[in-house]
């Protein structure tokens, strides 16, 4: 992504494929990030400079649509080749609207592809109705519903919820803290997103 960059590139051993989307691609030659090892580049390029990209152009993947983010047309492209499982670096800091705009995108997707987000903080996603954090204890967990959750059930967080409803205008799950290694979170109706402390 083209946002507040990460401090450190992450380890890419073990992924399909690895893309970037416009601008990030400086920040990714800046680090020294072998760019060959790019599957593809997608963007209008409106950030996209330097005089050796052309070396690199038979990655690029022009994308013009000003009515669509460079993250949810990557989204797009990504899901074509048929991947389900996406984890997304550099998606959140500083430029709050950014951050926002890319959690908005990553909603849409939510039933197609399995977006993970990874920043200095945490990692965070939005959740199955079901779900099971294991090797937690005394990390923060944050609850975030989008824009609610209804009947949510928490064990093994400091303060749990029973069949409890989150919403944006009024309620929300932020800042608990896991008491145990293992946490389950459920809820039936809704939408929530997970933060998990690093």
């Amino acid at each position: 992504m083209n946002g507040v960059p990460p401090k450190d590139i992450p380890e890419i051993d073990g992924y399909d494929l690895i893309a970037c989307s416009d601008g990030a691609f400086h920040y990714l030659k800046e680090k020294n990030f072998p760019v060959e090892k790019l599957d593809f580049i997608s963007g209008d390029f409106d950030s996209h400079t330097g005089n050796d990209d052309e070396i690199y152009e038979e990655i690029f993947i022009y994308t013009p649509d000003q009515e669509k983010t460079d993250f949810e047309k990557s989204l797009e492209i990504i899901k074509t080749k048929g991947f389900k499982q996406v984890h997304v670096y550099g998606g959140s800091g500083g430029e709050m609207d950014h951050f926002l705009g890319n959690l908005t995108v990553a909603f849409h997707f939510k039933d197609e592809l399995e977006i993970t987000f990874f920043d200095e903080f945490s990692t965070y996603f939005f959740s199955p109705k079901n779900l099971v954090l294991e090797n937690v204890k005394g990390k923060m967990i944050s609850l975030y519903p989008f824009p609610i959750a209804e009947n949510i059930v928490t064990k093994g967080l400091n303060w749990s919820l029973d069949k409890e409803k989150l919403e944006i205008t009024s309620r929300i799950g932020t800042r608990n803290f896991a008491a145990k290694d293992l946490v389950s979170i459920e809820f039936q109706k809704g939408d929530l997103v997970v933060f998990v402390e690093k």
